[in-house]
């Protein structure tokens, strides 16, 4: 046995989970990079793919690649990634988004991480985003930037749990857990929508998980996410990432949640200041921007995301505001059952 092998004599089995709606193209260059990181760790893994039913050319490619297929009526993200881990046979499973590369040494670094520590076993990856020529993608590097700039600033092997959970980076883009502590979690998560593909797929999961134990994080954990290049698709990502904000943190005190029903405070008022006096609306709405890219770029974002937060902050925050009324009344229907 070589000394390669005898590092996963302790280590735990592992299944991987993707979901997947309309990405033909991005899906193949997903797994392709998984095959990769599995083969430069050594680290026998099964792939699991839920199609959470595709419209497009998606099935056919999967067809092609060689893995483990689930298809499902549309039903969101979050019942797409449970049917996975459901299926999964390993002891971990690695959740990561059909639009995410992983880094071709991040699962040895995992796996040397969890032979030398088997008592760390929750991961949520270091992402980088590729902003090149994307002024959408700089935008949300931007946002990042400043909402985790305790992590970002000086990106390290760090750890949080419950308490110091709205200060780091944390999602399901690539994160991997115990297949029964995403289950524990998964069957403790109640979204405060009827609508389950509008609910937030992954923050109050990983709240239940953080408040078990520590989620650790680290560079040499790190994949990149590629993500929307039109204005068409910012749009509708930033009215449904509204949506589903509003179900992550509307009944979790604490900062977030706080700043939430500010920019709630903030964007009635400038309503009203729309329709009074438009002129100072749109010099509100121009300081405005050019402030919150000062912010980014004292934050840690590079000139270009700073500009692009400056830029597209007007529109972001509309649709995101629009997206978390949507929320709002979702959740009111629920609560009183109109």
């Amino acid at each position: 046995m070589t000394s390669r092998s005898k590092s996963l004599d302790n280590v735990p089995s592992l299944s991987i989970v993707i979901p997947v709606f309309n990405e033909p193209d991005w899906i193949g260059r997903s797994v392709g990079a998984l095959k990769t990181a599995i083969a430069n760790a050594n680290w026998p893994a099964e792939i699991i793919v839920v199609d959470d039913g595709s419209t497009d050319d998606t099935a056919k490619r999967l067809a092609e690649l060689d893995v483990t297929v689930i298809s499902q009526e549309n039903s969101g993200r979050f019942a797409a990634r449970l049917a996975g881990v459901e299926a999964a046979k390993g002891d971990l499973v690695l959740l990561i988004d059909s639009r995410v590369i992983i880094d071709p040494q991040s699962l040895v670094f995992l796996r040397d991480q969890l032979a030398a520590h088997p008592e760390r076993t929750v991961w949520n990856g270091h992402i980088e985003t590729d902003t090149k020529g994307n002024p959408y993608a700089g935008f949300m590097a931007g946002l990042v930037a400043v909402a985790w700039r305790r992590y970002l600033a000086e990106p390290r092997l760090m750890s949080f749990s419950a308490e110091d959970f709205d200060a780091f980076p944390k999602g399901t883009t690539l994160f991997v857990a115990p297949k029964d502590v995403l289950k524990e979690a998964a069957v403790s998560f109640s979204s405060l929508y009827d609508d389950v593909r509008m609910a937030s797929d992954d923050t109050r999961m990983l709240r239940s998980i953080a408040e078990r134990g520590q989620i650790w994080i680290a560079p040499g954990f790190a994949a990149q996410y590629n993500s929307r290049d039109s204005l068409q698709k910012f749009v509708k990502h930033a009215y449904f990432r509204g949506t589903t904000f509003v179900d992550g943190y509307l009944d979790s005190p604490g900062p977030v949640r706080n700043a939430m029903f500010a920019a709630g405070g903030v964007g009635v008022a400038g309503l009203f200041v729309l329709v009074k006096r438009p002129l100072l609306a749109l010099v509100l709405a121009v300081l405005g921007s050019g402030a919150a890219g000062a912010i980014a770029r004292k934050s840690g974002a590079s000139k270009d995301q700073a500009f692009s937060v400056a830029k597209l902050l007007p529109v972001f925050a509309a649709c995101f505001g629009a997206g978390a009324a949507r929320g709002l009344s979702m959740a009111i229907r629920k609560r009183f059952g109109k």
